[in-house]
């Protein structure tokens, strides 16, 4: 599991960020990875990045600004360019799949793979044998969705040297007990496999944000999150434009982490008014109050160990 941002800038591209677009790649739990948000631009940084658009399984927007939207329409008809095939989810606030369907009649558009459409709310969840999702509208000028990603817990190890001890090889019995099953030898006896497995493995949990103010239910969304995602448009001295604007600044953010108990925090969505020193001085203010505080650059890859 790892995240890849694809752009991490704010309101419009610049020569250093591309807007918002963020891939959780699942390549060894299920060889595809998720998008979310698709600012103008995507397709052309996956281009230089590890994604195969072929492997695109779903899509989540969190709200309705360009920067968030623009790029989905010419990242969806690219994929079928490419050759992808595969069913692709989209999930969002109502409005997206006019506003895709618009695009797609009048440039008279034909996606090669079927595209369905799920319309988020408040309180929304999804559910598979992996992952559990819950979403919750934020604060923001607009309805604007955060996303916690909680993965299923995972079975312990298998005790492989215990087994070997006793002579039993590798092969088809051993991911019985992986699985939790108990198996029987040939000469009667029964292999529980509680005995043969260490504790589960939690899951790791993963909170995205899209733009909202300092809310509650961010915290809420963040607790105990591995990782937080948090927009942290303008820097502590510029509080008067986030608050105008319905974003978060860089303290704010780090409040956030810290009130939630998160892990690690990742900001992202900066502004383009921001040089490098400035930059160093945005990240030491939320470091000051959230020691492990990271800022998202484009092509940045985090592997979630």
């Amino acid at each position: 599991m790892e995240l890849y941002f694809l752009g991490t800038g704010a309101g419009l591209p610049s020569k250093r960020r591309n807007v918002s677009s963020l891939a959780l790649r699942l390549e060894s739990e299920r060889s595809s990875f998720w998008l979310f948000d698709c600012g103008e631009g995507t397709q052309q940084r996956m281009l230089n990045s590890p994604l195969s658009p072929q492997k695109l399984e779903k899509v989540f927007i969190s709200h309705l600004h360009g920067d968030h939207l623009y790029g989905l329409p010419g990242m969806m008809a690219s994929r079928g360019f490419q050759g992808g095939e595969s069913p692709v989810v989209i999930y969002g606030p109502h409005g997206v799949e006019d506003f895709l369907k618009t695009a797609f009649s009048v440039s008279h558009t034909y996606l090669p793979y079927h595209v369905q459409f799920v319309t988020i709310y408040d309180g929304w969840s999804f559910e598979d044998d992996q992952f559990q999702i819950h979403c919750r509208v934020l604060n923001h000028t607009i309805t604007s969705y955060g996303f916690r990603i909680e993965e299923k817990e995972k079975p312990g190890r298998l005790r492989a040297e215990q087994l070997q001890l006793l002579g039993i090889s590798p092969g088809p019995l051993y991911g019985d007990l992986k699985k939790g099953l108990d198996v029987r030898l040939p000469d009667g006896t029964i292999l529980r496999s509680k005995d043969y497995l260490d504790p589960p493995r939690p899951g790791r949990i993963i909170t995205l944000l899209g733009d909202t103010r300092p809310t509650e239910v961010s915290i809420d969304l963040a607790h105990q999150s591995d990782w937080l995602v948090h927009e942290g448009t303008y820097r502590h001295s510029d509080a008067h434009l986030a608050l105008n604007h319905g974003h978060s600044t860089n303290v704010e953010a780090a409040m956030i982490a810290k009130k939630a108990g998160s892990q690690c925090l990742i900001l992202t969505h900066l502004s383009a008014r921001y040089n490098e020193k400035e930059l160093h001085d945005y990240w030491q203010e939320a470091a000051a109050i959230f020691p492990n505080t990271l800022i998202a650059h484009d092509h940045m890859s985090i592997p979630l160990s």
